[in-house]
């Protein structure tokens, strides 16, 4: 029998027991943990919600009259005047237990409601920018796309868009695209995919310039 072979395969066995059992009670307590914040969100009462960033879709500054005839414009538009009717909030990043926590648990299905609004807004401001940039209209494109990424949008395309836009128009901009996508929260690992692109494409440009 090898028994240097045999001694390190009981230590293996042996450190192996002993990081699952870590890991298993490292686990149990974050479980503990998130069911403790849990019942305590749930537990909260209904909160004022007059302080929430509420977004507003601002009609006189966007290119509303461009390609307004074309019927995929025309359901865009529709969808935007819809959404002004409602409320629309930014939760992006904030779990519904933090919401919870901060406005109380009563409140929990109106801002899931609030926040699934600011969805379908920031999405029909990207297609809305898809639509102008396939018919050239390069400047409708930009305005919007600044209205999307200042109200918080997190979409990848949005930004390549806006950045393929300042690249060929007005290169020096890309450095405040990226530090906006700095600024969003870290939503499984987006902001850190979303600034890699942009800062790639910044590096690629001025490599192209020199």
């Amino acid at each position: 029998m090898n028994f240097p072979f045999f001694a390190s395969f009981i230590l293996f066995i042996i450190f192996l027991a002993l990081w699952l059992r870590r890991s298993s009670r490292k686990e149990a307590k974050a479980n503990e943990a998130y069911w403790e914040k849990e019942l305590q969100a749930n537990s909260t009462r209904r909160k004022s919600l007059d302080s929430l960033s509420y977004v507003s879709i601002p009609f006189d500054t966007l290119p509303m009259d461009i390609l307004s005839e074309d019927p995929e414009m025309e359901k865009v538009h529709q969808t935007l005047h819809t959404l002004s009717q409602s409320q629309m909030v930014n939760f992006s990043g904030k779990t519904n237990t933090e919401l919870k926590l901060e406005y109380g648990a009563p409140n929990i299905n109106l801002l899931s409601e609030y926040d699934q609004n600011f969805t379908e807004l920031i999405i029909t401001l990207n297609k809305w920018a898809s639509l102008l940039i396939e018919h050239q209209e390069t400047a409708a494109a930009r305005t919007v796309l600044e209205f999307a990424v200042n109200v918080g949008s997190d979409i990848n395309s949005t930004y390549k868009m806006l950045a393929d836009i300042y690249l060929d128009h007005d290169p020096d901009k890309i450095t405040v695209l990226i530090s906006k996508a700095k600024e969003l929260p870290n939503h499984s690992g987006k902001k850190e995919r979303l600034t890699a692109m942009l800062e790639s494409m910044d590096i690629h440009t001025l490599l192209n310039n020199s």
